[in-house]
């Protein structure tokens, strides 16, 4: 299939490029300063894929991949896979991810359960309220409901 470009058409109809020029490439707008933004939701993206891929592995306290993950070893894990890196507790990373609130939450962003004594468990959002996780010992890598109310999103930049 042949794609024809008609951008001398459209800019010529559109008047004069300002700084808030607007590009469609592929079906996809983009915007100045939406780079970022795309950019660090295709890494989620594929994160979440990753941690997904992994239904099944074992839970194992302090396990980092790729056959045995505990909840915050399956972030590193998957995240590193996707071109970042985060650190290795889910405190740690819940201080290295943008913090959203729940009705701005995505596919890809981190779900960091806490309580009064911190954050103790961290999984990654999947839609629909669910997320994946290593949940505890003597479990594997699975897609769960979000269980708590207890909870706080991340998005990792």
């Amino acid at each position: 299939m042949t794609m024809r470009m008609h951008t001398p058409n459209l800019l010529a109809r559109a008047g004069t490029v300002t700084a808030l020029t607007l590009v469609t490439l592929g079906g996809t707008t983009v915007a100045p300063g939406a780079a970022g933004n795309a950019e660090a939701a295709s890494v989620s993206a594929h994160a979440l894929r990753i941690a997904a891929s992994k239904s099944g592995a074992p839970y194992r306290y302090g396990a980092q991949g790729p056959h045995a993950f505990d909840c915050s070893g399956l972030m590193l894990y998957s995240f590193k896979r996707a071109g970042r890196l985060l650190p290795r507790t889910a405190a740690a990373q819940y201080g290295r991810t943008r913090h959203i609130p729940p009705g701005a939450r995505r596919r890809g962003d981190l779900v960091f359960f806490h309580s009064r004594s911190g954050i103790y468990h961290v999984g990654i959002y999947a839609g629909r309220g669910r997320m994946w996780h290593a949940p505890k010992a003597g479990s594997v890598v699975r897609l769960e409901r979000i269980w708590s109310r207890s909870v706080w999103y991340g998005r990792v930049g």
